[in-house]
């Protein structure tokens, strides 16, 4: 009896787990273990073996700050107000770093070193974050949350080419994807990313190693993943799968053993994002999930139900306005373009720092492409589908295909439910956002009846749909009274304009919209329908007001329709001259810049400074 009732005791509490993030940077599944021959990566493939290999992983945005702000707060950047790159809007206080949750129930949490949190950071996240932020540094017994961020594979280290005499893979055996032309630099430059993926499976041999000498390795789950896909051109910024799907490996300790989703080894194909971090960590240390969170918690204790999507976005990057949304299925990815009319291959001063992207321009600008390396110059479709087992580089785009209409038409309605369920902020212009959130978060702000955001997201759907058919409910919105909903008007004539006939009257009416984002659509279209004049004489006087984000709008449009007289030269210059001390790496001046050297102009605007 005394035998029995010892059985029927409860099972000994076990202590909670330590948790080590290795995260690396700008780099897609190009492992050995996921079945790329090219790779070199003996550590992450015996962590595999020794784990579980996820197929289905994403990261929700293809650049790493809104993709970071994701991570670490477990709420869709869209819906913090936080999809554009290197934005610095107030997170609200309903929304928390989820750190800050593991750090109430006793953990030391610790960050090495890179954060890239995409908003204003106002609290006190770590117990450290630094270049020598370590867990050894805790109380004796305290549970562990450390990251262990490892920049090698970051597209930074393609601008600086290495001689080929040291690179490890070889060019000539790169296996390069059917969009890229096949030039001396492309080749060069896969090979070099290659070496560095090396170079970086090395370092977190070290990371375990170290784990392993300090007998903790017993007691933490390790997780292993990539802040997003990359680095070379149409992957990194991109919502593709080369620049969305990444590398994702979890080993878990035999103390945690029924938290295992498989046998060891086994590789896992359950769809899982980066929203889905925050709420499974917290899980795992006996956190019931806050509200707020987004997410779905995959392992552990509290594990969920898997979901049958995951979504992606894109904003701003850097100084180019785009705006494109995504979903993942287990078979097919459906992208929304909200402004087919820009092209991906848009000027981007920090992409095009890469010699493998200029010599695909070249090859464009030469007339020496494909049809599908072409693609990455030309207008965008309004929709892409693509399925992901047939067509793994995502080139032959399904969307006008009658026999996918009923995927296309599912996938169009999961993200139209998903952008209004969270509450997307990317559907307002940034610079109207800017200007309505004052004394608020966006968070917040789009929580509240009066942001009208469902009648917002409901125009920019048909207007990114437009066809012949669209023109009297476009003109319709140019009447509204939300700036928004003109807004995706004007967006939705800019679509429209190749195949309708827009008459110049009404526009030159509207023109004199009081949102700046309005008039510079507006002016555009104008400019395009042949009144040059008046397009291009409100553009320079919309670049003399308004607040930053409007200023960079206005001068990708003077780009985009290659302004180059006089006035506006002097405009632009006029601008620089006046702003240029205050922060040089502003996307307004940064456009300037590239104007300025467009147009080729030197100028010395200071001390060591020309443009």
């Amino acid at each position: 009896m005394l035998f029995v009732l010892g059985g029927c005791k409860k099972s000994e509490e076990k202590p909670p787990p330590n948790i080590l993030w290795i995260v690396s940077e700008d780099n897609s599944a190009y492992l050995g273990c996921y079945g790329d021959s090219l790779a070199i990566t003996p550590n992450l493939d015996k962590m595999a073996r020794e784990g579980h290999l996820y197929t289905h992983a994403y990261a929700n945005a293809p650049v790493c700050a809104p993709a970071r702000n994701t991570i670490i707060t477990g709420v869709y950047a869209n819906s913090n107000g936080s999809q554009h790159m290197r934005s610095n809007n107030l997170l609200s206080e309903t929304v928390r770093f989820f750190p800050e949750h593991l750090r109430e129930k006793g953990y030391y949490c610790t960050n090495n070193e890179k954060e890239d949190y995409n908003t204003t950071v106002t609290r006190t996240i770590w117990d450290e974050s630094s270049e020598t932020a370590h867990y050894r540094n805790r109380k004796d017994g305290q549970p562990f949350f450390h990251v262990r961020n490892i920049h090698t594979t970051h597209e930074s280290r393609l601008h600086d080419s290495i001689p080929l005499s040291e690179l490890i893979h070889r060019p000539e055996k790169m296996v390069i994807p059917p969009y890229h032309p096949t030039t001396k630099d492309i080749k060069h430059d896969w090979a070099q990313y290659y070496d560095r993926i090396t170079q970086m499976d090395a370092e977190v041999g070290e990371i375990l190693e170290e784990l392993e000498r300090s007998g903790l390795a017993e007691n933490t789950i390790i997780f292993y993943f990539s802040d997003h896909g990359g680095a070379l051109a149409r992957s990194k910024r991109y919502l593709y799968e080369t620049g969305t799907h990444v590398p994702f490996i979890v080993r878990i300790p035999e103390k945690y053993k029924e938290w295992r989703p498989s046998a060891i080894g086994d590789s896992v194909d359950r769809l899982i994002s980066f929203v889905d971090l925050a709420p499974t960590m917290l899980g795992l240390a006996n956190i019931i999930r806050p509200e707020y969170l987004q997410g779905t918690v995959f392992l552990g204790k509290y594990k969920e139900n898997a979901q049958d999507y995951v979504h992606m976005f894109k904003g701003r990057m850097d100084e180019r306005y785009d705006m494109s949304r995504a979903i993942r299925d287990k078979r097919f990815r459906y992208i929304k373009n909200y402004n087919p009319f820009r092209v991906h291959g848009q000027p981007l001063s920090y992409l095009f720092r890469a010699r493998s992207i200029r010599s695909w321009q070249r090859e464009w600008e030469s007339g020496n492409l494909n049809e599908v390396q072409s693609l990455f110059w030309k207008t965008k479709p309004q929709e892409e589908l693509y399925d992901t087992e047939n067509d793994p580089w995502e080139v032959y785009n399904l969307a006008d295909d009658p026999d996918y209409l009923p995927v296309l038409l599912r996938m169009r309605k999961e993200n139209l439910n998903w952008v209004n369920t969270i509450k997307d902020s990317g559907f307002i212009p940034e610079a109207e956002l800017e200007e309505q959130t004052k004394g608020t978060t966006i968070y917040d702000y789009l929580r509240l009846s009066e942001s009208e955001l469902s009648d917002v997201i409901e125009a920019a759907e048909n207007a990114s749909l437009a066809n012949s058919n669209s023109l009297p409910i476009l003109m319709e919105y140019l009447n509204s009274e939300n700036s928004s909903i003109r807004f995706w008007g004007a967006t939705g004539l800019r679509i429209i304009q190749d195949d309708v006939k827009i008459e110049s009257e009404p526009i030159e009416q509207a023109i004199d919209d009081s949102s700046i984002s309005v008039s510079n659509m507006l002016s555009e279209i104008l400019y395009e329908l042949g009144e040059k004049e008046k397009g291009r004489l409100k553009l320079i006087e919309n670049l003399k007001k308004g607040n930053h984000y409007s200023r960079v709008h206005t001068l990708n449009i003077i780009d985009i329709l290659g302004l180059d007289d006089k006035e506006t030269k002097q405009t632009v210059i006029e601008f620089y001259q006046q702003n240029f001390e205050n922060n040089r790496n502003r996307y307004d001046l940064r456009m300037a810049r590239h104007l300025f050297k467009k147009w080729g102009i030197e100028m010395d605007l200071g001390p060591n400074y020309k443009v």
